[in-house]
């Protein structure tokens, strides 16, 4: 009895280490991208930086600038995908044109939604 409640609090404490061991590299990551603009190499994984806690993506248009933050639990790549990786994948919707859309680059990881969401408009409406 005294040694599962023994190994039930090691467990537990152990969990509770690898996920502020998680979150403090997404965290170095985030200070490096967002302070020194990079190397985006090496980086935590999604799963990594939604176990520590920082489940959005905040990204910027090479272009025009727009912000925009990603939710990292609704992107559809396996969790064991290095936040890296994304960055080839990731295009602007604010000022694509017919099927050529600027990269964006990856500017830090974040709690909670940083920047408001992306609002739709009709291409014949006025911006």
């Amino acid at each position: 009895m005294g040694a599962d409640i023994r190994a039930k609090s090691a467990r537990e404490a152990a969990e509770k280490a690898a996920r502020e061991a998680d979150r403090a590299e997404a965290k170095a990551w985030s200070v490096r991208m967002e302070g020194y603009g990079g190397p985006a190499q090496p980086s935590p994984t999604i799963a990594q930086c939604l176990r520590g806690g920082l489940g959005w993506l905040e990204v910027e248009c090479n272009r025009c600038k727009a912000r925009a933050s990603l939710p990292l639990d609704a992107i559809r790549r396996p969790r064991d995908t290095p936040i890296w990786k994304l960055e080839a994948s990731l295009k602007c919707r604010s000022c694509r044109k017919g099927r050529s859309a600027p990269p964006v680059r990856m500017i830090k990881l974040t709690g909670a939604r940083e920047i408001t969401p992306y609002r739709w408009v009709h291409p014949e409406e006025e911006r």
